[in-house]
Formats: structure tokens, C-alpha cells, sequence
């Protein structure tokens, strides 16, 4: 199986290097070309990297990529790090894409995901969820974005053992993190002609540290006057958001609430293969992914659904301005679910994931 997995990847690098080559070769490249770091990941990864990489080029993208694999190495004093390459790749470019990572059990190092968040200070993680038409789910209306403060609370990674069966984990919310995300959120909203944010919490229960987050994100309300703030128990933002997502607008979360509500929402669209989501950091960095499994049953079989990194991709597209191109592929994306005549198994159809991406890419032709 590695041995296979090997091949695959190298295979996958390949087409990768193929149509980036072509990219560059497109003479409307000459001028304004942009660098992002592309980590094509494990699984399906390198056949969603490649599919996304083969659209870009339809749609011709004024971008060149810097392919970099992610697997965690250990340095100085035993610390787990990501590898010198992907790092400096990461620090040139500030903006990378990233397809699915596995971080193998027993492996003894952290999830490598966590790892990326806290190398580059990843601090909001952010996923909008909206309602594709023509891919047919109970909800028909949902259009709501999710922003997680990535780096803390019960995620800290505090643990230790009082006495024999007793287990202590440590629930740590600062100021400083607080106010960064409550600030994202607003700003989030306004730059995105979002009207309302609502911060959701547990303050009734956790005094101190819920209190303290919603204290910053009452704070950054007072700021932005312009949009419209309401503040909500977890519990009950998900008996609402069940009965009528379409009540919903930004919502901002500490960690472990984003990390469930952001799963809840995704699947009210259809679930995490058409979910796109970003991470944005400390310093101009910011990494794009898809947040759903490697699906290593599939992987090499050409049956992968690249929808939910596309998507990601096209969030990356307008964090970095190239707005026009963003919305032609976002527009040849659904229109080809909503054709519904060319969609992998996982979206209703029979086609294989080249097909799918062939599909896409003639939509972006045709727009010319």
C-alpha cells in the first residue's frame, strides 16, 4: 500500500508539474503572475490538487505554483515541525492551498493540520456554507459563514492526570485571541457586505472564559455600529440553526464550538465534500484547504469529488483579489451541479472526477 501510495503521488506530482508548466507557458501569464504554495496532501489530495490546478488554467489564473509535500520532521530538542521547505515556501508566498493530510496512528506526532495552524498563527478559521442549487439537501436557503478561533480553548492541549482515574484538560481563552477573532469577524462581515454577526458561547456556564470572549466580541460590536450584533447560547444556535439556517448570517465561535457548528452547517449543504474553508494568520498568511478526510479507499481511482477544495480555491481567489477570476469558476462549478449531467457518485452522478473537472473546465472555456 505504500509502496502504491508512493506511485500515486509521484504520479499526481507529475500532472501537478505538467500544468503548471502549461500555466506558465499561457502568454497571458507574462505579467502579474502571483506564487502560492500548493500542498497537494495525502489520499485523494493529489487528484483534487491536480483537478483544481487543471481549472485554473482553464479559467487562465495569473497564477504559478509551488508544490511542497507536509509531513511532520522532528528538530532541535525533539519539537515537531513541518518540513524547512513548506515552511519557507509558505513564508515567500503567504498564501497556500491544501488538500487533505493524514496524520498516521501511533505515528507519535501531532495532527499535522494543528501543526500548520500553529507554525503560521492561524488564528480564524473561516467556512462559509451556502445552498448549491440543483444539489438537492433538506435545506434550500442556507447562506452563513463560520469563524472558529483556531488556536485555543480546549484545544490548548492542557492535560494532566490529578490522581489515578482522574483527568484535568484545561480550557484556555486570552484576551488577546479573543479580541483578534472578534475584530476578524467584523471586519469579515463588512468587507463581505455580510449584516449581522452573532457570537456564540457558554458564558451563562463558563463565566470566566466565555465571559472574557464575549466581552471582546461586545467590544469590537461597539466598534462596527453598522452591523448588526446578537450574542447566542451554543445550544440554542443549534436548535435554531436546524429549525431555519436562513435566520444566520457571520457567526463567530472559540474553538471546540466552531469545530462542531462548522461540521453542523456543512452538513445542512450536502456535507463537507462541497464545503470550502480558509485559515487565515498572523502576518499576511493564510492557507486554503479542504476539510474533508483523505479517503484512502478511493485514492488513485479517479472517483474523487474536487468540488469542496475548488471552492476553498476560490476563496483564495478573493483573499487575494482576483475577484473576476473567482466568480468565472465559481460560476462554471455550479452551473455544472446544477446541469447535474456531469457530477461524481458522492453528488448524485457517475462520472469520474476527470470528467467532472473536464466538464468545469469547458464552462470556464466557453465563458471566453
Amino acid at each position: 500500500l505504500k509502496i502504491a501510495g508512493n506511485m500515486w503521488r509521484s504520479t499526481a506530482s507529475r500532472v501537478v508539474a505538467s500544468l503548471k508548466n502549461e500555466l506558465l507557458q499561457s502568454r497571458s501569464f507574462i505579467r502579474g503572475m502571483q506564487t502560492v504554495t500548493l500542498i497537494p496532501g495525502d489520499g485523494i489530495g493529489p487528484e483534487i490538487s491536480a483537478a483544481v490546478v487543471k481549472i485554473f488554467v482553464a479559467a487562465e489564473v495569473p497564477i504559478e505554483w509551488e508544490e511542497r509535500n507536509v509531513t511532520a520532521i522532528q528538530g532541535p530538542g525533539g519539537k515537531w515541525m513541518i518540513p524547512h521547505d513548506a515552511k519557507e515556501s509558505m513564508d515567500k508566498t503567504k498564501i497556500g492551498l491544501k488538500g487533505p493530510l493524514k496524520t498516521p496512528v501511533g505515528a507519535g506526532h501531532p495532527s499535522m493540520n494543528l501543526l500548520l495552524r500553529k507554525t503560521f498563527d492561524l488564528y480564524a478559521n473561516v467556512r462559509p456554507c451556502m445552498s448549491i442549487e440543483g444539489y438537492d439537501t433538506p435545506y434550500t436557503d442556507v447562506n452563513l459563514v463560520t469563524i472558529r478561533e483556531n488556536t485555543e480553548g480546549e484545544y490548548s492541549g492542557i492535560e494532566h492526570v490529578i490522581v489515578d482515574g482522574v483527568v484535568q484538560s484545561i480550557k484556555l481563552i486570552t484576551e488577546q485571541a479573543s479580541q483578534r477573532i472578534a475584530e476578524y469577524a467584523f471586519e469579515y462581515a463588512k468587507n463581505n457586505q455580510r449584516s449581522s454577526v452573532t457570537a456564540v458561547h457558554k458564558a451563562n456556564i463558563m463565566r470566566m472564559s466565555d465571559g472574557l470572549f464575549l466581552r471582546k466580541c461586545r467590544e469590537a460590536a461597539e466598534k462596527h455600529k453598522d452591523i448588526k450584533f446578537t450574542e447566542m447560547y451554543l445550544d440554542t444556535v443549534c436548535l435554531n440553526m436546524v429549525q431555519d439556517p436562513s435566520q444566520f448570517d457571520v457567526l463567530v465561535m472559540p474553538n471546540l464550538y466552531g469545530d462542531i457548528l462548522s461540521d453542523l452547517c456543512a452538513g445542512l449543504i450536502g456535507g463537507l465534500g462541497v464545503t470550502p474553508s480558509g485559515n487565515i494568520g498572523a502576518h499576511g498568511v493564510a492557507i486554503f484547504e479542504s476539510v474533508h478526510g483523505t479517503a484512502p479507499d478511493i485514492a488513485g481511482k479517479d472517483l474523487a469529488n474536487p468540488t469542496a477544495l475548488l471552492l476553498s480555491a476560490i476563496m483564495m481567489l478573493r483573499h487575494m483579489g482576483l475577484r473576476s477570476h473567482a466568480q468565472k469558476i465559481e460560476t462554471a462549478c455550479f452551473d455544472t451541479i446544477q446541469d447535474k449531467k456531469v457530477l461524481t457518485k458522492d453528488l448524485g452522478g457517475n462520472a469520474k472526477c476527470s470528467e467532472f473537472t473536464e466538464a468545469i473546465c469547458q464552462r470556464v472555456r466557453d465563458m471566453k
